[in-house]
């Protein structure tokens, strides 16, 4: 199991991703920068927006004062009370990067590179200086992968009007600190459990199902869902019709730890009005 460390880093990861995915996109179609370079650039150098430059002067891609006439940022990096770029908005930071990588000699010949070559690309940032870590490229390919985001790279994106609001990444939500998608019409378990590299039999068992019927609205969990609800749920009231599957995938809590702290079977059938606890077990009175 991750630690919470852990596991608020993969969710700033994703809300990042999440935010900033068309905005890579459209740098993407108007410079050549590949979306997922960019991406992968931006969570490296930024923390996923959570770093105190990315905070403080709008900069996401650590970018110095090197021929800049605009504000200054100053902060220890290499060396003391270096100067970085500082932005208006975010968005002129991202602006900025595809335009420092397509206006630099050093880097022009990351443009003969195919878009879809993202290895070549993170290789190629590391040969020309962008970066000091001897690791960047490998760092810049392990987050591509881990997240695909060589998905935003292809033709199907770049030749929409905006990246597809449909892809799964876009979707993802969080529900009791697991990640999950609603479903939509088209959707299947298998479908999603190959786009993320889960055996189809695992993500079943994350949803406590024992075959692919998935429905449109019904929520998918990427992961095991949890031992007990999220802190303030320590209970829910049933509603006509609620199934103990159904409170199982609101609440991210697993079935068998719902039947446990309630003293059901699988087969319970729940009084509409009655409390689920979704935490432990009732205090006796």
């Amino acid at each position: 199991m991750l630690s919470s460390v852990a596991q608020e880093h993969n969710h700033a990861r994703r809300a990042y991703i999440h935010k900033y995915s068309e905005l890579a996109v459209k740098e993407m179609k108007r410079t050549g920068v590949p979306a997922s370079i960019s991406l992968a650039q931006g969570i490296l150098e930024s923390n996923s927006g959570r770093s105190t430059l990315a905070v403080k002067a709008k900069n996401h891609f650590g970018i110095k004062c090197h021929d800049w006439q605009g504000k200054g940022f100053y902060m220890d990096d290499d060396a003391p009370n270096e100067c970085f770029r500082h932005y208006d908005d975010v968005e002129e930071s991202w602006r900025d990067h595809s335009d420092f990588l397509r206006t630099r000699p050093r880097y022009s010949f990351l443009f003969d590179l195919k878009a879809t070559d993202y290895k070549g690309w993170a290789k190629g940032l590391k040969s020309a200086g962008y970066a000091t870590s001897p690791t960047y490229a490998e760092k810049l390919i392990k987050i591509i992968e881990e997240e695909k985001l060589y998905y935003y790279d292809t033709k199907e994106v770049a030749s929409a009007s905006l990246y597809d609001p449909e892809a799964y990444p876009n979707r993802v939500e969080v529900i009791n600190r697991v990640e999950c998608i609603e479903a939509r019409s088209g959707d299947s378990y298998e479908k999603i459990a190959r786009y993320y590299g889960i055996k189809l039999k695992r993500i079943l068992k994350f949803n406590d199902k024992g075959r692919d019927d998935l429905q449109p609205g019904d929520l998918v969990y990427l992961k095991s869902k949890r031992n007990r609800a999220a802190m303030g749920y320590p209970y829910c009231r049933v509603r006509e019709g609620n199934t103990i599957y159904e409170i199982s995938q609101k609440y991210g809590v697993k079935i068998k730890s719902i039947i446990k702290f309630n003293g059901y079977t699988p087969s319970t059938r729940l009084v509409p009005g009655e409390k689920v606890y979704l935490r432990s077990k009732p205090k006796k009175q």
